[in-house]
């Protein structure tokens, strides 16, 4: 990636530094206290495991925020108004309606 990086990038990129350490550090601490090398092995392969989806999640969800703060910056298009923003007048718009029958009259 090229350019500066927002506030939001350093920090995804601290967290999974910091979650990088744990999984290094954990595994040490376990074995200073004297659990197996296989369970201790097994500990950093599952937080290797977490922090890899974690990272994951958290680059697709600043992704998905930038996409949206890009489309807001833009305003709507024509083509996506969405339901509650559509031209013209009629039923839905609040108009009199005339010509109608109704049941008093």
């Amino acid at each position: 990636m090229t350019g500066p990086r927002t506030p939001s990038e350093d920090s995804v990129t601290e967290v999974v530094r910091w979650a990088a350490f744990s999984c290094v550090l954990v595994p040490i601490v376990l074995l200073w206290y004297g659990t197996s090398f296989a369970g201790a092995a097994g500990t950093a392969l599952g937080l290797a495991a977490v922090t890899a989806a974690c990272r994951l999640l958290l680059r697709q969800s600043e992704r998905g925020a930038v996409r949206e703060r890009d489309m807001e910056r833009a305003g709507p298009s024509p083509r996506r108004r969405g339901r509650h923003h559509r031209t013209g007048t009629g039923a839905h718009r609040g108009g009199r309606h005339t010509g109608r029958i109704t049941p008093g009259g």
